[in-house]
């Protein structure tokens, strides 16, 4: 299996489209200081009136959507660029097992996005913090404490969508279609999920992936745009299955059609 490791790593570096997908995750924190310093200057440029009751969303989940993606069309391209280049055939003379490879493709991609989600989530909340100080009714002057499961459990989702985006890669074997898949998961369906209505639109929206982080570890969700009906074990669980059932459908299709 560390042979399979191997060569999947170094398939994944060698890649054009891994560095650009990394980089661009990583820009999520200059997009954050962006956010930070334009919400800064609208603040101080207020009165005092309206500083008072001026409030602001936590920028690092609001950013969030930006590594998401990113990692998510790394888990794409991660197996549809070896079915467009052809090279597919190769790595299955190679390794005629074919779970093993997608196995340790899942290990790799897992690994990268596990590192990068949290790294842009932490990174981002403490420039938003340094940054905004005291305004916006203190928003960040919480704890860490209090603010690390929410963004741990955020960075975790980074690593969700890359392994989904895997799995929906191997099953379409198509770039354009994993990825629309990705956006309909990110972005479709809980925009139609709030769109239904009442109690259809909370119901639905407590399912939604974006909605799982705050969930799992219960935070606050009286404003969210989500529902909020799910206990922490049984978030948990639905944020793994988003992960694991479409790696589960492409295990069984792997070794059912031919590279």
């Amino acid at each position: 299996m560390s042979a399979v490791l191997s060569a999947e790593w170094l398939k994944l570096r060698s890649i054009r489209s891994t560095g650009i997908a990394v980089a661009a995750a990583l820009a999520g924190i200059l997009l954050g200081v962006v956010v930070a310093w334009s919400a800064v200057n609208v603040f101080d440029g207020a009165s005092p009136e309206r500083r008072a009751t001026a409030r602001i969303a936590e920028i690092e989940l609001v950013t969030l959507l930006v590594p998401q993606l990113c990692m998510g069309v790394l888990g794409v391209l991660a197996i549809t660029s070896e079915y467009v280049t052809g090279t597919i055939r190769l790595t299955f003379t190679a390794e005629p097992r074919r779970r093993r490879v997608l196995a340790a493709k899942a290990a790799i991609v897992g690994a990268v996005a596990l590192a990068v989600g949290p790294v842009v989530v932490f990174a981002t909340y403490f420039v938003s913090r340094a940054m905004i100080g005291d305004r916006f009714g203190g928003v960040y002057l919480a704890p860490f404490a209090e603010k690390a499961p929410m963004m741990l459990a955020s960075g975790v989702s980074v690593m969700v969508f890359a392994l989904a985006g895997l799995g929906f890669g191997a099953i379409l074997r198509s770039s354009a279609g994993a990825i629309a898949s990705i956006v309909v998961l990110v972005y479709l369906l809980p925009m139609i999920a709030g769109n239904l209505p009442e109690p259809w639109s909370e119901r639905l929206g407590s399912v939604m992936l974006p909605a799982l982080p705050g969930q799992i570890t219960g935070a606050d969700l009286t404003h969210s745009v989500y529902g909020a009906l799910l206990p922490p074990p049984v978030a948990a669980a639905l944020l793994a299955a988003y992960a694991v059932v479409p790696l589960v459908v492409a295990a069984l299709l792997i070794t059912r059609r031919d590279a």
